[in-house]
Order: C-alpha cells, then sequence, then structure tokens
C-alpha cells in the first residue's frame, strides 16, 4: 500500500511534537556551525573572514563612538587642570605666586596657546605638563608647535623666545595641540580695578569655569546626531552577519539530505553568524587599536586625541560585546525564516509572492507617532529634550526607510522589461534577489536620510546661533587694541600698524573718557557722569560718525543712538559737552583720586551725528582731532587701529599679528568677520562633521566587502556568461546597474524619510517647515558618489572573476 492508506484502515498516528531542544543540543549544533564556517574550505573562511571584517569594521565604530565620551573628559580635565579664568584676585606676592599673561595667538587659521610667565616667590606654581618655569627669555613648547616654528620663520620671529624643554602629556589636551609657555620680566601685576599692570597674579592652576550647560535645541542636535551616525554602523553590521547567504543555504540543504531537520539546520547557521561575528568583535578591536595609534598623528578641525585618552567606556564596551553576536544570530534566524531549506534544494518564499507593505509602513509610523507628542516642546531655555522619546521615534522613522526599501525596489524591478544586454542582466538579477540588493545599499540610505534631516534641522536653528557682528569686512580685515600709557605712545602703535607689511590702510583713534568737571568735589555713591572721548583724525573721524568739515582743532558731540541704554548718556552730553563746556580729563576708579585735569572745549564745537564703524559699532561722545586737546593729559588711553588689509599680500595677517606681539602681551590683534558663531553650536558642526567623514569611510569599506562577497558568490555564472560569448564589458555594466537602481530608489525614498524626520525636528523647535533642495542635493550627491566609487572599486576583481578558471570546480 505504499503511500497509499488501505480503506477502512484507522488514519496514521500523527507524529509526536518536537521537543524543544535543550542547552546541549544548542551548544552541540553552535559549535557544528562554527566548524563548517571555520573549516569549510577555501570556500568557507573566506566568507568567514568577510564576515569578520565587515562586522569588524563596524565595531571599531562603535569602539570609537563609547570611547568618545573619555577622550571628552580627558581633554577637559586637562583644560580645567591649566586654567586661570577663575582665580580671584591676589593683592600680595607670595611664595608660590607667579604673573602670567595670556599671549594666544592664531597661525593660518589654528589657535597657538601662549602665556608669558614671571616667578614671584621661591617656589612658584608650574602648569601641567612643566617641569619649571622657563627663565626670562626662555620657553617650553609642545612637541607640534616645535615642529611647526621649525618651518615657519614668520611664526618663529613672532615667538622668538629660546626653546629650552617640552611641554608633557598632562599639560596638552593633543599630541598636535600648539601650545608654548615664556619666561618674561615684562609682566607687572594688575590692580584690582584692572587699570594698570599687564599681568594677573596667582597662587596656582585649576582656577576654571565650569562650561556652560547645552541648550535644549543644541541637546536635540546632539541626541540627532549620535542616533544618524551610529544607526548605518547597526545596519552594516546587520547586513555583514549575512554575506554569503546563498552558499550557506546549500550547504544547509545538503545537511537535510544526510538527516537535520529544519531546527538543526537553523541552529548550524546560527553558529555560524556567531563564529564571523565573535571574529567580527576581535578584528573590530584590533581595527581601534590600530587606528587608536593613528589618532596621534590625525588633526581634524583641531582637534587630536592621544591613544591613551581614546578608552572605550567599560559598560559601552561590554554592551558591545553582547549585543553584535546576539544581533548576528538573531538577524540569522529571522532571515531563515522566508526560506525553505529541504533536502533537494532551497526554496525562497519571496520568490513566489509578493512583498506585503502594510506592516512596513508601521514602522515609520511608529516613530512617527512617538514625536508628535513633542512638537513644539523644545521652543525655550527651560524646555526639557525627552532624550529616549526622541531617539527612539527618530530610529524607527529613520528605520522604517530600510523596511520599506525592499518593497520599493521589488515593485519598481518587477515592472521593468527590455532594453540592452547590460540592462536586462542587472535588471533579471534584481528581479531574483532584490533583497540582497535592498540591504546592501540600506546603510547608505539610512546615512543620506538623517544627514537630510539633520542638516534641516542645522539650517533652521542657525540664526539661534550664528549671529551677524555688524561689522563690514570689505572695509576693515583687523582691529588692533593696545593700552597704551599716553597718547604719545598710542599714536606710535598706530604708526607702526601702517608701516606693517601687507597694511593697505590703517584707521587709528585714542579711546579715552572724560568726566563732568566738579566730579573731585562729588561724595561716594553719587552718580557721575563718564562722557566717551575719541582722538582721531579726519579720516578716522569719518567712519565713526557725519562730521562735515574737519580740519585741526575741530571738535564733535555725537549723541548716542542705543535706544537701549535709556535716556542718561544723552542727556549727561547735553549738559555737560558743547562749545566752551569744561570736562574733566582724570577719569579713574571711584572715589576719586588725584588733581583734576580739566579741559576747556573749543569754541567751534559742533553736533554730529554717530555712524556705524567698520567694527560694526556705532560710537557717541566727544570727537576731536589731535590739536584740540592736550593728548597727554588724557586718563589711561587706549590704542584702536582699524587695519584694510592689502589682498595681493600673502600672509598680510600674520605680519599684522606680528607687530601686536611686538607692542606687547596686552596688545589684541582680532580678525573681522561678519558673522559670530556660538562655541558650543560650533563645536557640535565640527563634531558632526568628523562623525560624518568616520560614517562614510565606514560605508565604503563595508559596501565594498558586501560587494565583492556578493560578486565571489557568482563566480562560477561569471565565467560561465564569458564561455558563452558575452562580453566583458556588458558584464561589468550590468554590475554598475545591479548598484544605480537600487541607489537610486534608496535615494528617493531618503529623501522623502529624511524630510519627513526634518520636518518632525522643525516641529520640535517651533520653526517653519522649509526643504533646502540645495541641501537635499548635496547629501544624495554624496551617498551616490560613495556606491559609485565602491563599484569601480569592484571592477578589477570582477575582472579577475571573468577568467576561465571560475569553471573549476572542486
Amino acid at each position: 500500500m505504499s503511500g497509499r492508506q488501505a480503506y477502512g484502515s484507522a488514519p496514521a498516528p500523527a507524529p509526536p511534537p518536537e521537543r524543544p531542544a535543550g542547552v546541549r543540543v544548542w551548544a552541540r549544533d553552535l559549535a557544528l556551525g562554527a566548524r563548517f564556517a571555520a573549516g569549510g574550505g577555501r570556500e568557507g573562511w573566506t566568507r568567514t573572514v568577510l564576515t569578520a571584517v565587515g562586522v569588524g569594521l563596524g565595531v571599531a565604530l562603535l569602539l570609537l563612538a563609547a570611547a568618545v565620551p573619555a577622550t571628552l573628559n580627558s581633554r577637559e580635565h586637562k583644560r580645567q587642570a591649566r586654567d586661570t579664568s577663575a582665580a580671584a584676585y591676589v593683592a600680595k606676592p607670595s611664595r608660590t605666586s607667579l604673573l602670567i599673561a595670556d599671549v594666544g595667538t592664531v597661525w593660518h587659521g589654528q589657535q597657538v596657546g601662549g602665556a608669558l610667565l614671571k616667578a614671584e616667590g621661591a617656589k612658584p606654581s608650574v602648569p601641567p605638563g612643566v617641569a619649571e618655569l622657563p627663565g626670562a627669555g626662555d620657553m617650553v613648547v609642545s612637541p607640534a608647535l616645535r615642529e611647526l616654528l621649525r618651518s615657519t620663520p614668520l611664526l618663529r620671529e613672532r615667538i622668538p623666545y629660546k626653546d629650552t624643554g617640552t611641554i608633557g602629556h598632562a599639560g596638552l589636551m593633543g599630541p598636535n595641540e600648539l601650545m608654548y609657555y615664556a619666561g618674561s620680566d615684562r609682566l607687572t601685576a594688575r590692580d584690582a580695578d584692572y587699570q594698570h599692570g599687564n599681568a594677573k597674579r596667582i597662587t596656582g592652576f585649576g582656577e576654571h569655569i565650569a562650561s556652560d550647560a547645552l541648550t535644549p535645541v543644541l541637546d536635540l542636535l546632539l541626541i540627532i546626531m549620535l542616533v544618524v551616525l551610529l544607526l548605518p554602523v547597526a545596519v552594516f553590521v546587520g547586513t555583514a552577519v549575512r554575506l554569503g547567504g546563498e552558499r550557506r543555504d546549500r550547504r544547509l540543504a545538503a545537511l537535510r539530505l544526510v538527516g537535520a531537520d529544519i531546527r538543526t539546520t537553523r541552529r548550524i547557521a546560527a553558529g555560524e553568524a556567531l563564529l564571523g561575528s565573535v571574529l567580527g568583535l576581535g578584528a573590530g578591536a584590533g581595527f581601534f587599536f590600530a587606528g587608536r595609534q593613528l589618532a596621534a598623528h590625525v588633526t581634524i578641525h583641531d582637534i587630536s586625541a592621544y591613544p591613551s585618552d581614546m578608552t572605550p567606556n567599560t559598560a559601552l564596551t561590554v554592551l558591545i560585546a553582547l549585543v553584535v553576536p546576539l544581533a548576528a544570530v538573531a538577524v540569522t534566524l529571522i532571515s531563515l525564516r522566508g526560506t525553505a531549506i529541504e533536502p533537494l534544494g532551497v526554496v525562497r518564499h519571496g520568490l513566489g509572492r509578493r512583498r506585503t507593505l502594510w506592516w512596513r509602513v508601521l514602522v515609520p509610523l511608529a516613530g512617527l507617532a512617538l514625536l508628535v507628542p513633542l512638537f513644539g516642546s523644545v521652543t525655550g531655555n527651560d524646555a526639557h529634550v525627552n532624550e529616549y522619546q526622541t531617539a527612539t521615534g527618530a530610529v524607527l522613522l529613520l528605520f522604517g526607510v530600510t523596511t520599506v526599501l525592499p518593497w520599493v525596489v521589488e515593485a519598481v524591478v518587477g515592472r521593468l522589461r527590455g532594453g540592452p544586454v547590460a540592462w536586462q542582466l542587472a535588471i533579471r538579477r534584481l528581479q531574483l534577489n532584490h533583497g540582497s540588493a535592498a540591504r546592501m545599499v540600506s546603510g547608505v540610505t539610512v546615512a543620506v536620510a538623517g544627514a537630510i534631516a539633520l542638516q534641516m534641522l542645522f539650517a533652521s536653528v542657525d540664526g539661534q546661533f550664528v549671529h551677524a557682528t555688524g561689522a563690514d569686512a570689505s572695509r576693515i580685515q583687523a582691529t588692533v587694541n593696545v593700552p597704551a600709557a599716553d597718547a604719545r605712545q598710542a599714536a606710535a602703535v598706530t604708526e607702526k600698524v601702517r608701516t606693517t607689511p601687507g597694511v593697505a590702510r590703517a584707521y587709528g583713534f585714542t579711546d579715552s573718557r572724560a568726566t563732568q568737571p566738579d566730579a573731585a568735589t562729588l561724595r561716594d555713591g553719587q552718580d557721575v557722569a563718564y562722557i566717551p572721548l575719541v582722538v582721531a583724525d579726519c579720516d578716522t573721524l569719518r567712519q565713526m560718525a557725519e562730521i562735515g568739515s574737519c580740519g585741526p582743532g575741530s571738535a564733535y558731540v555725537v549723541p548716542s543712538t542705543d535706544r537701549f541704554a535709556g535716556p542718561s548718556p544723552n542727556a549727561d552730553l547735553a549738559k555737560y559737552a558743547g562749545p566752551g563746556k569744561r570736562l574733566d580729563l582724570n577719569v579713574g576708579p571711584t572715589p576719586y583720586r588725584g588733581t583734576p585735569r580739566l579741559w576747556t572745549m573749543p569754541s567751534g564745537t559742533r553736533p554730529a551725528v554717530s555712524r556705524t564703524d567698520p567694527r560694526g559699532q556705532r560710537n557717541w561722545g566727544v570727537f576731536v582731532t589731535p590739536g584740540a586737546v592736550d593728548a597727554s593729559r588724557l586718563a589711561d588711553p587706549t590704542a584702536v587701529v582699524m587695519v584694510n588689509l592689502d589682498p595681493g599680500k600673502q600672509d598680510a595677517v600674520e605680519y599684522l599679528r606680528n607687530t601686536g606681539a611686538a607692542l606687547g602681551p596686552m596688545a589684541q590683534v582680532s580678525s573681522v568677520s561678519n558673522f559670530t558663531t556660538q562655541t558650543q553650536y560650533a563645536q557640535l558642526r565640527r563634531g558632526l562633521f568628523v562623525g560624518a567623514a568616520l560614517t562614510m569611510a565606514l560605508i565604503g569599506a563595508s559596501l565594498l566587502v558586501t560587494m565583492l562577497e556578493q560578486l565571489r558568490d557568482r563566480k562560477k555564472l561569471l565565467a560561465v556568461l564569458v564561455a558563452f560569448g558575452t562580453r566583458r564589458t556588458a558584464l561589468a555594466w550590468s554590475v554598475l546597474w545591479q548598484t544605480a537602481v537600487p541607489i537610486a530608489l534608496g535615494l528617493v525614498l531618503a529623501c522623502a524619510g529624511g524630510i519627513g524626520l526634518g520636518a518632525a525636528l522643525l516641529a520640535m523647535v517651533g520653526e517653519a517647515f522649509h526643504v533646502d533642495w540645495g541641501i537635499v542635493a548635496r547629501m544624495s550627491g554624496i551617498g551616490a558618489a560613495v556606491v559609485l566609487a565602491v563599484t569601480l572599486l569592484s571592477l578589477p576583481p570582477l575582472w579577475r572573476l571573468m577568467r576561465p578558471d571560475g569553471l573549476r570546480t572542486e
């Protein structure tokens, strides 16, 4: 009765339900899978190595992310250890006191930290990383600055001290930091009112001002940055553990033929993935530690780090070590649910039926549902950002792009017909295996979608952190400020600036103050009128006010235009300043000290209207030319020079900084820009640039590994096609089209997902919805360029795989 049940006989009893496998069975099958992965001949270990490399690249970046907090903490602790910004005023010298003056400068956009030191006691305090204070004319420098000084005579002229020592690791935030401490005998202690002296007296280092807390908007930016930078890594790790899936499935079918059941084959497949992921953990650790050693030689936006400072957080490291293998096993088991592995072959259910869309759309909708309650919640400085809800919503929205992508690829390529041979080969391959093609570009899709959303958020909140200075960089490009002992010294400063190479024009003036003529008779606590007094030539005064005619001895009264200052300045100006009125030039700290220096204003004093000067400031007070006042009687004058640089002179601003350094430690040379950016916001953008560069490098490397594995799986097929007369160029173009079609569909989906997430983020911060299509095009172009570069790099291996010896088998 073979194969047939006899009439009237009782039905055959159903087979007993299969009992769940125990720990010993799981361990046995996992070990067997690991043996197949490691000992399956050249094909087996090649696949395992590629899997380990793909996983290892992702693990390396995850370890780098886990090391970021420790790196930043180390940098902050070192900054605090050498800081003196919050040191209280010290009136008298002591055994450990010293004088310090900040003389930091800039060289071609790079910050050069510097300080002048002078010991006052027998055992003065020393900055971190310095064994002893340098003597007058000597300096200790960082290794990076020493190398720079050797190759740049112009900077060496600015820092002329004798190199006598090296700053150690404890005193530097990174190996490439430019820093020096120099000894000087030109320092004098400042008084309590900061009216005299050029250096601060301190008794030790480590007095610092705590960093400002991030605003809610910056918190939101930081959270989205972490999601955008790390989610593509997770996607690529999930893709890497599925390398060589077709070859693995054929091997599992052979195991079914010798008696293994479906559950056993799945456990064996999990064992293969587990070994690859464990080896990937080791490879990732190796990549991380190798890359960490190279960190000392890399500087990105003035940021460098010592390898010893880049220590991954212990808890995060343990989490990575546990999650990566578990995720590898989970991804493998999930991928096998749609595949029927039978003794005579493999049947993929996806080929017989279309993918469903409804559950794929639910993923981004769930993310949007988490973000909708947060709309308008990040609109004030006292707002609170729900980090977990925000991060989860953003992850689901971006991950939803990868869940919808396979359906989109299947729906589009299933309708494509005809075309050249290369196109037909590519489309047929995508029709038969669109899932792997979608997985290969899913990481790029997520990265582009996240970048679009993040750039939309940055562009919308830019106005909160980037402000116009009001300066006109077309009129001047730098300013020089030097406290002067008297007007003669102030005039000398202007002359030195004018004769500096690269200075086309210099507008110099002496900035001082005057007070009411009876200030000496006022009691403590009574209000005293202070009136700005500007002494400059006519050309400079015209940059600051609309003065009309001007000549020697001219004087002008310029009212304030600041509506927030109230009526007091202009009331004092009208009361005490005018033709023939008297002002006291002896202006100092209260209470009044010294002898009055009364000055009678010229009878020809005229009113004038303030004008925005090239620095972006609107000045007010009494404006006079040098002949109208005895400038030697001015109290605590400051020389200010607005500088127009010659665009044809190379390093003009560097020559100007050299002039400033020669004028003394109190001289300040500042570049003029039209905009200023808040420090924390600038640091976030800098971190985004660094993280995006590393993420895109990982995307390219992992994508290349994935593509090479796919080509290796098709080695025999490619060799057969060549043997039957298919042109190699047609096969090369087919590979290009196989990548171009999914990435084009992925980028379209990324634009939609990125704009959607960006709109949700803008609603959270209360900004109007706006799409900068230039940003969208730029981000999409970067993603497409990475895929194109990887495809071109895969062509040389492709040519080798198409040789006739690819038909050989073992």
